[in-house]
């Protein structure tokens, strides 16, 4: 992935994160997969993505989601260093 098209995907997801907070204020799975899809597009989630994501994740608690969303939270926070 050369830096412009990293730079493109990852203000792609900010701005997608941003918009699935400002609809509700919540994450549950299928916003949580747009995001997903967004940052795996080139089967790789650049440092530049998971500083995106961090963000989203640190934002959010157990009690916020699903378990199912936060068990799939977690399991990306230890699979891709998020």
């Amino acid at each position: 992935m050369n830096a412009e098209s990293e730079d493109n995907s990852s203000i792609e997801l900010a701005y997608a994160s941003l918009a699935l907070f400002a609809d509700d204020g919540e994450l549950d799975m299928d916003e949580l997969n747009t995001l997903l899809d967004i940052a795996l597009r080139d089967g790789v989630i650049t440092d530049r993505e998971k500083d995106v994501l961090r963000g989203v994740f640190n934002r959010l608690t157990e009690p916020d989601v699903t378990a199912e969303v936060w068990a799939l939270i977690q399991t990306l926070r230890q699979e891709h260093s998020i």
